[in-house]
This record gives structure tokens, sequence and C-alpha cells, in this order.
């Protein structure tokens, strides 16, 4: 719920499951090319395969890995594709112990996995810039997708995050300079922050993409929709929400 940075929450839909007639149709096979531990909870990973090769993506799209002989699958937002060269990378967030971070964290270079996708989730072709991106871990992927396709045009991110250290380690290896980071607590008082990082791209007229947390999202559009800011300059998805699965 990219990603790409994605938790463990991102299970697939109908409900968390890929049937075996899914799986021998459309799954794509891959290997893990490259690891990267880039910080606390965060992994850098390549995966490449011919089958990857020629596929459609853009900013937003989702990939869906299945996780096993049970045929649960968890989503992923790619941050980047390679299409001539058959790779794609995700930011994966290992936190829970759940089956997304299960496999995160056992990954080791040379493992195959079976994944659905590239496929649409989020439309973020019909953005106006300027663009800012709000969310949390699992949203720094897809910031870093949209950051890599406009760098002409700077784009603002802010995420709400559990360890602010290990965030900035992340956000300075993928160059996202300039981002706000707020720590998480636990009565939601942080939020109050986030808000007030609205202000400039309100004011510059810009679009936002706000991912992540359910009850984040709901806020903050309506934080935008108090300051008349039109619903096609809000573009929303929930990567997850407490004791949820499914909603990606």
């Amino acid at each position: 719920m990219t990603v790409p940075v994605v938790s463990d929450h991102r299970a697939a839909k109908a409900p968390g499951r890929l049937s075996k007639a899914l799986l021998g149709l459309f799954m794509k096979r891959a290997a893990i090319a490259a690891i990267e531990d880039v910080a606390d909870g965060f992994r850098l990973v390549t995966l490449r395969g011919a089958a990857l090769e020629g596929a459609s993506w853009a900013p937003g799209h989702k990939i869906q890995v299945a996780m096993g002989s049970t045929f649960v699958a968890r989503t992923y937002t790619p941050m980047d594709w390679d299409a001539a060269a058959g790779s794609t990378r995700i930011l994966g967030y290992a936190h829970g112990g759940g089956p997304g971070s299960a496999w995160l964290r056992g990954l080791r270079v040379g493992d195959e996995c079976e994944l659905f996708g590239p496929r649409s989730s989020l439309d973020t072709g019909r953005a106006t810039l300027p663009l800012a991106a709000f969310g949390d871990e699992t949203s720094i992927g897809l910031a870093y997708a949209l950051a890599s396709t406009n760098r002409l045009d700077p784009m603002r991110c802010c995420f709400e995050v559990n360890d602010i250290r290990s965030a900035s380690q992340v956000l300075a290896r993928l160059g996202l300079q300039g981002a706000t980071l707020v720590g998480k607590r636990g009565d939601d008082a942080h939020l109050s922050d986030l808000e007030a990082a609205l202000g400039p791209t309100v004011a510059a007229g810009g679009s936002f993409v706000l991912t992540g947390k359910a009850s984040t999202i709901q806020r903050l559009r309506q934080n935008l929709r108090w300051e008349g800011v039109s619903t096609a300059r809000i573009l929303t998805k929930a990567y997850w929400a407490p004791g949820k699965r499914g909603l990606d």
C-alpha cells in the first residue's frame, strides 16, 4: 500500500489471496537480483526476470507478490521499472510479524518469487503541478517514483513515521531532499503538523497525493476540502488500516 515503500499491512484483495488459476495465467516469475539494507526495517529490493521485460509501468502502479503455498499475496509499489532490462525495484518496510514482513526479512539474493502486475492502483498522471506527497513509511517508494519523473519541478513530501532517524537515512539514500518527517504519536497529536505542511501547496494551486494510513488520509482530505481544494486536485489511496487487510 508502493515503495515504492510498502508495509506488511498491504495485503492483496479477495481477501488477501490469489487463486491458482490467477497464478498460472497472469503471474510473472522474477528473481531477487539485489538487496540493500538501507535502514532499520527498510530493504531496497531489485527484482529481475525475462517476464518483466516490456511491461508498461507508471508511478502509482502496483505489483502483488505471492507469499508461498497458501497463495497469500502482499502489494508493493515499484519505485521504477526498466522494461528493457526486465527489472524493477521496491522499497520494503518490515513492520510487524505478518507474512509480508517475514518474506522481506528472509529474502536472499537469488531467491525467486511470483508476482502479478504492474497494474493501475493510483492514477498520478492527472495530477497538476506543483505536487505534494503525504504519507508514511509505506509511501516513500511512491514519492521517489513521482519525484524521479518530475525532476524539473521540486515536489514537497511529508511523512508520518515511527522512527525519524531510520526514515532520514532512507530519504538521504534515495535523494529525496527537503522532505518533512513527523514522528508518530499514539494520540495522533502529530497530525496537526501534517495539516500545517499542506499550506504551501494549497496556496500554489497544486495537487496532493495522499497515501498510507486510511485514517490519516481521511483527516488530511477533509482539511483540504475545508481549505477549498477541489477533489480533482486530491488523489488518495489507503494502503493500510489497523486490523484490516485488502485495502489496495
